[in-house]
């Protein structure tokens, strides 16, 4: 009784606390390529993304209702660094949707029109954005309606003044003349006491992005068994949370102490009762990180996952695929220094040592038997062409003309009067640039993993460019670190589709990371070999790029763009098939908004690029 009247007395103060509204809710995940797109639009950073923010404690003054219930004491910042445009994942702090909707509309515009002053913050933060806010508004005045009504609907929400003690009273009263009157506030009174709270969370300001701690940058561990595969429970969206790294406790068990050696003897210990371990996967890991303000991260060597796979370790020398050559020097673009630094990694080409000659697996036959008939109609045939200098047979509608010109006193003797048989031709050259890192390991659906699926893709798309006769080439690209970019040779332009380019497809399997820049380079620099007239580079991918020596986020992006930008100077067109969903919020900046496609079930893909690639050269 007590537990149930208990239950009804939480959920009476919870509700009657809440200042939000729940009705009037939009969320982030709703309006994420609106906004990107709004962004971009109003000159922001092309390269950052748009990710939602986690939960933080702000240490205002709450309403007494909302001390009772324990509530309104976390909040989600928008922030802005040279990566990242952080908003809250869901924003119900004004009464209705089209309020909220404006409200992030209004920090994406403040983001862009203001962002790299905000970037810095070297002024008092209300300062920054009272400036942000003046260059928004002279910037885009259609803006100064929609920010007024934002204005008063957020005023209408917060603590007055007069409920306040002097100081922080004084400080609140600083907040409201600076949202209307940007740039009237020039510092914040200084708050009197000791036990003062802080600023209730401005919702139209952007916060500064938290600092790194320790001067030590992000670095991703080792894939553990459930990387890839289907999580227990994942999240809607990837938030973005503050975190530090620390060292971990040199007594690993401080209550040692507390030993008693009679205690190995009690009957305690044989009791069947399920005793939770180290090695144990806990179910609510999730919704704990989330509801900690911050972080802590710290490397240890003591595994605590009961199953170890091995198959993560580097090969030995004697195990590994074969190496083409000593590699070949490229350079990287650095984005921060503007500058292309040369020679700065090596390509190793690589073939594959374990490949058996082998023809098409007896289960994709009838597939590629289809294909072939789809992609014949894109082979060259031969055609009559008419009005010729010189040909097997006469053009008789040429020689009327040509007797009739005569007749009329019109003498023309370059013109043709034979017809001529020639073959048509395509002139096309593909290069297909698969990604073989090691997020190809996980499982794609109940059956295949992704590295599977790029088998088959190839399997099937090289079937089916054979029945074009365009000239075609198949490369497979991974690295660990500059030194080691791993490429592949599975089918060069100058050997045919047979059943050793098929054993060496056979025997793709995993590598490491993607350092998608120098692979890039590389591929233009072989496909620019070739005399076509039209060049394809078709990029096969499952995720951003990445490599464990500083090529992650922004500058893995830049170097990869600037690459791409290349290969569209030498004349080639570029177009990637991800199969990564979050592909739509850096993609448009490497490829541009029709320069690749999201394929959402990687099990169409055999299906899906036979056809895309009928449709980007269907003209050719």
């Amino acid at each position: 009784m007590e537990e149930w009247i208990g239950g009804l007395w939480d959920r009476w103060i919870t509700q009657t606390a809440r200042r939000d509204h729940p009705d009037a809710a939009v969320e982030l995940k709703d309006i994420e390529k609106a906004l990107g797109v709004i962004f971009r639009a109003l000159g922001g950073d092309p390269g950052l993304r748009i990710a939602a923010a986690a939960d933080q404690a702000h240490g205002a003054r709450r309403r007494l209702l909302q001390r009772i219930a324990g509530i309104g004491q976390r909040v989600a910042h928008a922030a802005l660094d040279h990566e990242t445009l952080v908003l809250p994942p869901r924003l119900a702090v004004l009464p209705t949707p089209s309020l909220n909707r404006d409200l992030y509309v209004w920090l994406a515009a403040l983001a862009a029109s203001a962002g790299p002053a905000l970037e810095r913050f070297s002024q008092e933060w209300i300062v920054c954005n009272q400036f942000a806010t003046w260059v928004t508004l002279q910037r885009y005045p259609g803006l100064e309606s929609r920010y007024r009504r934002l204005v008063e609907a957020v005023v209408a929400e917060r603590i007055p003044p007069e409920k306040m003690p002097d100081d922080e009273a004084a400080q609140e009263r600083a907040v409201l003349k600076a949202l209307f009157d940007p740039g009237s506030v020039a510092e914040l009174p200084p708050l009197a006491r000791a036990k003062a709270k802080t600023l209730q969370p401005v919702p139209l300001w952007l916060y500064p992005a938290p600092p790194a701690k320790n001067g030590a940058r992000r670095i991703d561990p080792l894939p553990t068994e459930a990387e890839g595969e289907q999580a227990q429970e994942q999240s809607v969206q990837n938030k973005r949370y503050q975190a530090e790294r620390d060292a971990p406790p040199e007594n690993a068990s401080p209550l040692i102490l507390l030993f008693r050696a009679e205690s190995l003897l009690s009957w305690a210990e044989y009791l069947r009762v399920n005793r939770a371990l180290d090695a144990d996967e806990n179910p609510d890991a999730g919704r704990a990180a989330e509801s900690l303000e911050k972080l802590t991260l710290a490397e240890n060597d003591v595994r605590v996952a009961s199953k170890v796979r091995f198959d993560l370790d580097l090969p030995a020398a004697a195990e590994d695929d074969l190496l083409v050559g000593p590699g070949i020097p490229l350079p990287e673009w650095d984005w921060k220094r503007r500058i292309m630094k040369p020679d700065f990694c090596r390509v190793q080409t690589m073939v594959a040592r374990d490949s058996v000659p082998q023809p098409l697996p007896e289960r994709l036959k009838r597939h590629a038997r289809k294909l072939k008939n789809q992609f014949a109609a894109l082979a060259p045939v031969r055609r009559w062409q008419k009005a010729q200098p010189e040909g097997s047979e006469l053009d008789i509608d040429a020689c009327v003309r040509i007797a009739a010109d005569r007749l009329a006193g019109w003498h023309f003797s370059g013109a043709g009067a034979y017809l001529n048989h020639r073959p048509t031709e395509r002139d096309l050259a593909c290069l297909v640039l698969a990604d073989l890192s090691l997020s190809t390991d996980a499982y794609a659906n109940d059956r295949q993993k992704v590295i599977d699926v790029i088998r088959d893709s190839l399997m099937l798309f090289g079937e089916a460019l054979s029945a074009t006769g365009d000239a075609f080439a198949f490369y497979g690209f991974s690295s660990l670190k500059r030194s080691f970019v791993r490429f592949h040779e599975i089918k060069p332009f100058d050997r045919p589709l047979d059943t050793l380019a098929r054993g060496r497809i056979a025997a793709l399997k995993p590598g490491w990371y993607t350092r998608m820049g120098a692979a890039v380079r590389r591929a233009r620099q072989l496909i620019e070999k070739q005399p076509a007239q039209r060049r394809l580079l078709l990029i096969l991918s499952d995720g951003k790029p990445h490599d464990i020596d500083l090529y992650e986020g922004r500058y893995g992006i830049e170097d990869t763009r600037m690459a791409l930008i290349e290969a569209r100077e030498a004349g080639i067109k570029p177009f990637c098939v991800t199969i990564d969903r979050e592909g739509a919020g850096y993609l448009p900046h490497l490829f541009g908004p029709a320069g690749y496609t999201i394929v959402r079930k990687p099990e169409e893909l055999p299906d899906r690029l036979p056809l895309l690639y009928a449709q980007l050269t269907g003209n050719a």
